[in-house]
């Protein structure tokens, strides 16, 4: 039997299809009742009103129910805020090798970080620009490498 942390782990983001929920920081805890079997989820959206939260939430009903958890709470907590430095190595990884360049470190309180350049997931050039403050979802930006030619999305680091 699939235990309920490794369901619900499994659970892909219906916007970046490469990534679990778990790679992408936004689970944040399962616990199950060994009494009752009660599953209660915990997650945090990427930012506050994300499109995708209604259909992560289904998903994560529908994987704890295909493994014989079929009584589950999904919580949705706003404190601590997510951040890009909650996403894993390996979605790091994932991010890249999908052609869609990972953010860098989110820097301490009151810094303010400015973004000049974002290196190529294909070629790995630094030489880009940014062609627009949005891509394919709201927590993107489009960018172009000027070595290879190839349009990029770009995850805006939080």
């Amino acid at each position: 039997m699939v235990t309920a942390r490794e369901a619900v782990a499994a659970v892909v983001d219906p916007e970046i299809r490469v990534l679990t929920i778990d790679e992408l920081g936004i689970l944040r805890s399962v616990e199950e009742d060994p009494a009752t079997g009660r599953v209660v989820v915990t997650i945090t959206p990427t930012y506050t009103g994300c499109p995708a939260m209604d259909v992560i939430r289904a998903d994560i009903r529908r994987a704890l129910a295909a493994a014989g958890h079929p009584d589950a709470e999904v919580r949705t907590v706003h404190h601590p805020a997510w951040s890009t430095d909650w996403i894993s190595d390996s979605g790091r990884a994932k991010l890249a090798g999908a052609g869609i360049a990972p953010p860098a470190p989110v820097r301490p309180r009151g810094v303010v970080p400015l973004t000049l350049s974002v290196r190529c997931p294909r070629c790995g050039s630094p030489e880009t620009e940014q062609l627009s403050r949005f891509g394919s979802t709201a927590c993107k930006a489009l960018w172009r490498c000027r070595s290879c030619s190839e349009p990029f999305d770009h995850l805006k680091a939080l």
